[in-house]
């Protein structure tokens, strides 16, 4: 079997193993199906892994399903193509699968009667839509697996079915990607008017060949097109579906969507540029420049400003995704291979960082119920393997050598040089430093403890502590004991998520809280308890999380500490291999050659290519990450020396109130990022 062979087991393996699940699951033991899930994923990895290996030095393997090659450069055949960043996300998304497997072996209550594989299935389907969509060499397809990756992303955010939160989560989800989608189909089907071709290749070659018959229609499609990718990307304005989904999906789910999901979408508005736009008869390299940097600043500033207001820990981290998406849009502008090499380095680093960030606050919602860092401000101190691994990810966060993330973001300020490296230095300290800022909160318990009047209500909802927690009845505890929500069955009690803080902020009976910070009498979203800010805006705070486990968890499982840390070592270790350093600059150099793609697609030609100077650490880039992680600890240190309040800057108001949970607004704001876009391309 050849590697191009190989392919297509990429997306058939998982979708094979998904329906095995689903038809078998109903007589395997729970333990079986979630082994059989972990050893699949792993071994699409192992699969991805060696093809890159093979292929690194060699021309790259393109596949044609049922043998339909192009002739004289034209065809109507499915192909997926090899390329090594294309592999590399390939790589990428099933480690990061593999991974969550193992991290929810514990997790969850135990399944449904007859449902034990439905999770794991799940999980493999989304590993293949993703693997399909970074090797489809068609836009069409590349639309479908879209689509597929995003109707299983809505399951799974919606995966606790019986609250209704997280139904309304996975709403909001669905309905704005939705959205995204139909601009991506209107614009495909604009190109494919215009050019009669389907493909990547053949798209811009027709290109091309006529590159001035059609100049606004061929900016229109592409805005329609990248308008459905900057989507799923969460780059704002089209950001809003992804904190109010991360605030009500179950934790891995979380560390897929931040850790390779959203930076698909980033993958793919590059790759459309390159195989399709980038040619005579495309866009001009000033306007996509324009466009990446603009809408990459304001996504950058504004996700760095909300992640640094919150308090909720899985929302805080989910802005955190949408400031780091900006910085990989800024890192592409430059659309050099040394800009993309940056961006693919951060977005590994990254993937390992943020994943295990989320895994954190996994075992804070299992052992607290809560993710409510002033709720759990020094309650964390008992879990100090937790706290590390927290600590040290806020610090890879920001940029600390030698992490991925500080290497990609050294690359990413020497590609765009001047100003952006402001951004990229301002940008890491802020989101490193919440981070920071609740590590030292919750388990240092640093910093005042908050009042009682910014401690949210507890609901029926939660598990009793035992005698020896802190805020327990129990020696050292005080605080009031929680009620249990469960009936003589051991089912819990769904109960009415509770206001706290000024008179007359209402409740959001059995739904949760308004999303972010908006109006106190808007729509309740899946956010948890709200708190109300006193000056009329309500907080979502993150206490009385459900309980994803069966029980209350005293120690967190080693298998979620092991896919945690070896997470957090991947992230590490992308800054530290000099090989995977040389590999990348290939692969980039590779992805930005618009001719090249085309002669290997279509005529089965290899052609030269410069190689570009293998990237390494510099004087300069250390010293920048060292002083992003130092103004991320800095600013985290003067946070914990304030007393904790529940009220936010009011200049904050506005950007606060754009997430205010209407499915309205957010639709207002997609259609006014739209308008940028193009007023942006034009």
């Amino acid at each position: 079997m050849t590697a191009a062979h190989a392919l297509p087991l990429l997306v058939a393996g998982p979708l094979l193993g998904a329906a095995l699940l689903v038809a078998t699951g109903r007589w395997l033991p729970r333990y079986v199906a979630e082994v059989f899930g972990t050893v699949l994923a792993a071994a699409t990895a192992a699969l991805a892994l060696v093809l890159l290996t093979v292929t690194a030095h060699r021309p790259t393997p393109v596949e044609w399903a049922g043998g339909w090659r192009p002739r004289q450069g034209a065809g109507v055949g499915i192909v997926l193509v090899g390329d090594g960043l294309g592999l590399g996300f390939a790589a990428l998304v099933s480690v990061l699968v593999a991974a969550v497997l193992v991290y929810s072996w514990r997790f969850f209550d135990d399944p449904p009667a007859h449902q034990a594989g439905a999770f794991p299935a799940l999980i493999l389907v989304f590993q293949a839509a993703m693997c399909g969509f970074t090797l489809t060499g068609d836009l069409f397809n590349a639309f479908v697996f879209f689509e597929l990756m995003g109707v299983v992303a809505y399951a799974l955010t919606g995966y606790r079915v019986e609250e209704a939160r997280a139904v309304q989560g996975a709403l909001t989800f669905g309905f704005l990607n939705s959205l995204g989608g139909y601009a991506t189909l209107l614009g495909i089907g604009l190109l494919y008017a215009h050019t009669g071709a389907l493909g990547l290749a053949p798209l811009g070659a027709a290109l091309d060949a006529a590159p001035h018959s059609a100049g606004m229609l061929v900016k229109a499609a592409c805005v329609l097109v990248a308008t459905g990718f900057l989507v799923k990307a969460a780059a704002f304005p089209f950001h809003f579906w992804l904190p109010d989904a991360h605030t009500v999906a179950p934790t891995p789910v979380c560390m897929l969507l931040s850790g390779v999901m959203v930076q698909l979408g980033v993958y793919g508005t590059a790759r459309l540029y390159f195989t399709v736009f980038a040619g005579p008869g495309g866009l001009p390299g000033t306007a996509v420049r324009r466009t990446l940097l603009v809408l990459g600043v304001l996504t950058a500033l504004a996700g760095a400003l909300l992640c640094w207001l919150q308090r909720h820990i899985k929302r805080l981290l989910a802005f955190s995704t949408v400031a780091h998406t900006g910085l990989f849009l800024v890192g592409l502008a430059s659309l050099t291979p040394e800009g993309v090499t940056g961006t693919a380095l951060y977005v590994l680093g990254h993937a390992g960082v943020k994943a295990a960030l989320f895994g954190c606050a996994g075992v804070l919602v299992d052992r607290f119920g809560s993710v409510d860092e002033q709720e759990l401000h020094g309650r964390g101190g008992e879990l100090r393997r937790v706290g590390v691994l927290f600590t040290v990810g806020g610090l890879a966060l920001a940029g600390l050598p030698p992490f991925g993330t500080g290497l990609g973001k050294a690359l990413s300020e020497e590609a765009g040089g001047g100003w952006a490296t402001v951004v990229f230095v301002l940008v890491s300290a802020a989101t490193g430093g919440a981070v920071l800022r609740v590590a030292g909160g919750v388990f240092l318990g640093l910093g005042a403890p908050p009042g009682e009047a910014d401690v949210p209500a507890r609901t029926a909802r939660e598990r009793p502590p035992d005698a020896t927690e802190p805020g327990g009845p129990g020696p050292g505890g005080a605080g009031a004991a929680r009620t249990d929500g469960t009936d003589a069955d051991g089912a819990r009690g769904t109960g009415a998520a509770e206001t706290a803080g000024a008179a007359g902020t209402g409740s959001a009976a059995g739904v949760g809280s308004v999303a972010g910070a908006g109006s106190a009498a808007g729509p309740a979203s899946g956010a948890g308890s709200a708190s109300a800010a006193g000056d009329g805006d309500a907080e979502t705070t993150g206490a009385d999380e459900p309980a994803e486990t069966p029980g209350r968890v005293t120690r967190a499982p080693d298998t979620m500490l092991a896919a945690t840390g070896a997470l957090l070592a991947g992230g590490l270790a992308v800054g530290c291999v000099p090989g995977l350093w040389a590999a990348v600059s290939r692969a980039a150099d590779s992805f930005t050659d618009h001719t090249g793609y085309l002669a290997t697609v279509l005529f089965a030609r290899a052609e030269p290519l410069p190689h570009s100077p293998v990237p390494q650490w510099t004087a300069t880039g250390v010293l920048l990450g060292l002083l992003s992680a130092a103004l991320g600890a800095g600013a985290a240190c003067v946070a914990l020396r304030t007393v904790p309040s529940g009220v936010r800057p009011r200049w904050s108001r506005p950007l606060r109130r754009l997430h205010s949970g209407h499915l309205g607004d957010y639709v207002a704001c997609a259609l006014a990022g739209v308008t940028l876009l193009a007023a942006l391309v034009w």
